[in-house]
C-alpha cells in the first residue's frame, strides 16, 4: 500500500495535485436557511459532474430559520444549489469543500464561510 502511494506521487505531482490536496480533509458543513422562504430541495455535488445527482434533503424540506448537517464525500471544488418554495434556484459555484464549514442561504443568494 505506501509503495503504492509512492509511486503516485509523481502521477500527482505531474497533474498539478499536491500532496496535501490528495489527503482527505474535513469535508462536514452546516447548511443554514437565514433566508424568508422555505428551501425545497438542496444539491451539493463535485464541480466536475456537470449534473446535480440528488436531492439531500430527501422527502424533507429546510424551513426558514433551519440548519442541516451535511458531508460531501471527497475534497475538492463543489458546486450548491437550494431549489426555493415556488421553483427559483439559487446556485454557488466552484467552493473548495475543504475552506469551509457554513453554506447560508439569504434573500440575497447561497454563499460559502
Amino acid at each position: 500500500m505506501l509503495r503504492r502511494f509512492m509511486l503516485a506521487l509523481p502521477l500527482l505531482a505531474s497533474a498539478g495535485v499536491s500532496t496535501a490536496q490528495a489527503q482527505s480533509c474535513d469535508t462536514r458543513f452546516v447548511f443554514n436557511n437565514r433566508s424568508s422562504v422555505t428551501v425545497m430541495e438542496f444539491y451539493f455535488d463535485s464541480s466536475r459532474n456537470p449534473r446535480w445527482t440528488r436531492d439531500e434533503l430527501g422527502s424533507g424540506v429546510l424551513p426558514p430559520g433551519q440548519s442541516r448537517r451535511f458531508a460531501a464525500a471527497y475534497s475538492g471544488m463543489y458546486d450548491f444549489r437550494a431549489v426555493l418554495q415556488g421553483g427559483r434556484a439559487v446556485e454557488l459555484r466552484q467552493v473548495n469543500i475543504c475552506q469551509i464549514t457554513n453554506v447560508t442561504l439569504t434573500n440575497g443568494g447561497l454563499s460559502a464561510q
